[in-house]
């Protein structure tokens, strides 16, 4: 896949998912803009890493909840590259506990970061997209949107609402030749998912007929998605 020349804003980029996705992306000619959280430590580390491919990567944090972050990120994407190809929503967190013991800060934190993140990053790229009328828009969601999970009613709830935003926004730009899917990961080794109890761990394992847990690389490989007709996959 030949991205050389072509602009991807990855949120959540620092570490983990986000960061694999975004030197796949590197690796296939494409400008990166790092997006993470204002206290991110590894958000510069990963620019290097992608500079070190031979393409330009820029850092520029922000919280994707707040939408004046997200139209600054958006405004200095623009100012350096011209324009955004790419957009992968990935920044997320969980805060999982039974609903019964989940407090309503967790509840929001959840929602507000992975939903209402992708949401005003989504509406703050439309505009440019629609004007050059071309653009790929992946939301990283879950499997746990699709089936749920005791534990992760709000977290469950937020990947399930970005699959019905997915198909929604996929319908809403397809005249204006602009992309959406979204790729839905099992259990992923990752900084998230090291904070889960071992039974928890278990539990999933024990679904996963190949009986081995997925890496961020496996899902920076969906980054072909880029290239498929806006639905979900």
């Amino acid at each position: 896949m030949d991205l050389k020349g072509k602009t991807a804003i990855i949120t959540g980029a620092g570490r983990g998912i986000g960061k694999a996705i975004a030197l796949k992306l590197a690796s296939f000619g494409a400008n990166i803009v790092v997006n993470d959280i204002p206290s991110s430590d590894y958000a510069e580390a990963t620019a290097e890493e992608i500079r070190a491919l031979g393409v330009e990567a820029i850092v520029v944090k922000g919280d994707v909840r707040n939408s004046a972050d997200v139209e600054n990120l958006v405004k200095e994407t623009l100012d350096k590259f011209q324009t955004i190809d790419i957009l992968v929503n990935n920044a997320g967190v969980t805060r999982d506990t039974l609903m019964l013991r989940m407090s309503e800060e967790d509840w929001d934190l959840v929602l507000d970061i992975n939903l209402k993140g992708a949401f005003n990053c989504t509406k703050a790229v439309a505009k440019p997209m629609m004007k050059q009328r071309s653009g790929a828009i992946i939301n990283i969601t879950s499997v746990v949107g699709i089936f749920g999970n005791a534990g992760q009613v709000n977290y469950s709830s937020s990947k399930a609402g970005l699959i019905g935003m997915t198909k929604s926004v996929a319908r809403e730009l397809a005249s204006r030749n602009i992309r959406c899917n979204a790729v839905a990961p099992g259990f992923i080794q990752s900084s998230m998912t090291d904070t889960l109890t071992d039974d928890v761990k278990q539990q999933y394992f024990n679904r996963i007929p190949l009986a081995k847990f997925g890496t961020a690389d496996d899902i920076a490989e969906y980054g072909k998605v880029y290239n498929r007709p806006g639905a979900l996959y």
